[in-house]
Parts: C-alpha cells; structure tokens; sequence
C-alpha cells in the first residue's frame, strides 16, 4: 500500500459516496425535515454502521453472508420494512407544518440509533466493501486484512465528511421550506417519499 493507492481509492470512494444511495438519500430526508444537526446525529449513526459493514468486510463474515441467500434476503427484507414503515409514519405525521424551533428539542440518540439500524438493515453495503477493497489490495506487501481495515477508515472519513456537507446543504433547504407555511406543510411528504424510495431500492436490490 502506498500514497498514490491510497489516493486513487479516496478518490473512486468519493465519487462513489456521491451517487444517489440509502445513506445520503437517508441524512438528505432527516436534514430537511428536522434540521443540519439531525442530518449531523444522523450520519454519526451511519457512520457506526460503516465501522460494522467494514469489521465484517475485513474479517470475512460478509463472505459467509453472501454466500447465504437466505441470510442477504432476511436482513434486506427487513431493512425495505423498516423503511417503508418510516415513510409510513411520515405520510401520517400530525401536523401540517414545521416550528422552526424544533430542531432544538430533537431527539439526537433516536437518531443517532436510527442511522445505525438504516444501516445495519442494507446488506448491499457489506457486500459492497467485499467486492470494492479487494481491488486495491496489493498482495505482494502481504498483511491483506490490515490493508482493508486502511482502506475502511478512509472510506469511513470521506462518508462522514460528505454526508455532514450534504446535512448542512439540506439543513438550510429544509430551514426555507419550514418559512414558507405553504412549503412546510410538504415536508412529511418529501421525507416520506425519501423514506418510500430508499425501502423499495434495498427490497429489489440483487446480489
């Protein structure tokens, strides 16, 4: 492993971490419901995920998992149930509008655990770091596992980074809706939407 690995690795994880995927859609729906700091509790959440999807990737548990189709079908399953539950309870939000003091009594430790079950719940991810870390492995240095725990702390950095900006970015979009009474009254139906969507992609993803 080397510098220059090391940079073509941040540089492909970036981009990847930029497509439209259930962690940046999921941070995008709580910030502009509730707030940059519920995007921000949010990703923490995530982010512990990311540290489990990574020990598992490194260690070869993803492997056992993936060679298990009942195991992946189980946790995606439900995973899209949890979400669509979410989505559930956002469509049927009471309520019409948003107090722009709200932010202030979030809860940040429901949050903080909903980003981890999110996570948790989305076997693709696992699957994802067993075929994406392999690829920078250099086997000629030796220490295979030692290279993807590396290369998982770099991933883990540049995620939380860009779900932090994508929490500020949504935070203030959120703030503009929660001004506009006419706006306001959409966001359970954006969050919701988010929520819908991000379900029924992890209950049609194949391995």
């Amino acid at each position: 492993m080397d510098f220059l690995s090391i940079i073509s690795f941040l540089g492909v994880a970036i981009a990847l971490t930029l497509m439209p995927g259930p962690d940046n859609l999921f941070t995008l729906a709580q910030s502009i419901a509730k707030g940059k700091n519920a995007g921000i509790y949010t990703s923490l959440g995530l982010c512990t995920g990311l540290i489990v999807h990574i020990t598992a990737a490194t260690i070869g548990v993803t492997a056992i998992i993936y060679q298990s189709a009942l195991a992946f079908t189980v946790v995606k399953y439900i995973g899209a149930a949890y979400l669509l539950f979410l989505a559930f309870k956002s469509f049927t939000e009471k309520g019409s509008s948003f107090d722009l003091k709200a932010e202030n009594s979030l809860d940040y430790k429901a949050l903080y655990k909903k980003g981890i079950i999110m996570n948790l719940l989305n076997p693709k991810l696992s699957l994802f770091f067993l075929a994406f870390f392999p690829q920078f492995i250099n086997h000629e240095n030796g220490h295979a596992s030692l290279q993807m725990l590396v290369y998982g702390i770099v991933f883990l950095v540049q995620a939380f980074v860009i779900f932090m900006l994508i929490s500020i970015f949504a935070g203030k979009v959120g703030y503009f809706l929660r001004k506009n009474p006419s706006l306001s009254k959409k966001i359970s139906l954006i969050q919701g939407s988010l929520f819908a969507l991000i379900g029924l992609k992890i209950a049609f993803s194949q391995k």
